[in-house]
């Protein structure tokens, strides 16, 4: 299916309705209204409806969004209707707690193999989780015959653009970079980063 062309910054907000309208399905809610919806999420009504217009034309007045339909329509749009597999380069700490982490699944996603470049981690970690850890040599030809589009770095900054030359070269579309590295990549590949020391010294300046 063709993907509709919507803002970035629109797609990283639908992902965020989606994730609270998961939240209302857990409380057995059935219908929200934007008002609350766009409190969950921390957007402004008008945004939301904005954002939605993207997806199609849903909801009733006076009577607010269907959690069901409006989650499944926003699935739609995301690639979320199946689980989308991810890999993971780089099992030290930052890399085994990702793997542990359950809420993957959740969301849509689910990692199938992971890959490192310490014989010692790929054994420690294939033996501690649910996830197959191979030796990173390996990792191109499995990205490719397992057709897989999104990848997670969590490797030293030296080793970041190699690895990420690696998964381009095989297919990945999509990286969440959590390497201090930054990564040069073609146009049509898409790369979020998450600097965490970035982030802590940007909050640094709101501390007292």
């Amino acid at each position: 299916m063709e993907k509709i062309d919507i803002p970035r910054k629109t797609v990283y907000r639908l992902s965020l309705y989606q994730r609270c309208l998961q939240k209302f399905r857990e409380q057995k809610v059935d219908t929200v209204s934007s008002e609350d919806l766009a409190k969950a999420a921390g957007v402004k009504s008008t945004q939301l409806r904005k954002d939605l217009g993207h997806v199609g034309q849903f909801g009733t007045r006076g009577l607010g969004y269907s959690v069901t339909t409006l989650s499944g329509a926003i699935s739609g749009v995301m690639g979320l209707t199946m689980l989308q597999p991810v890999v993971m380069v780089g099992v030290g700490n930052l890399g085994s707690a990702l793997l542990r982490y359950s809420g993957f699944r959740k969301e849509g996603f689910e990692i199938i193999a992971a890959f490192d470049a310490e014989p010692a981690n790929v054994k420690a970690t294939t033996e501690q989780m649910g996830v197959p850890v191979y030796d990173v040599k390996e990792m191109g030809r499995y990205v490719n015959a397992h057709g897989v589009r999104m990848a997670i770095i969590a490797v030293p900054e030296s080793a970041g653009q190699g690895v990420a030359d690696i998964l381009v070269a095989s297919g990945v579309q999509a990286i969440l970079n959590f390497s201090p590295a930054v990564l040069t990549v073609p146009d049509e590949v898409v790369v979020n980063h998450v600097d965490l020391a970035a982030e802590l010294s940007s909050l640094s300046f709101f501390v007292s």
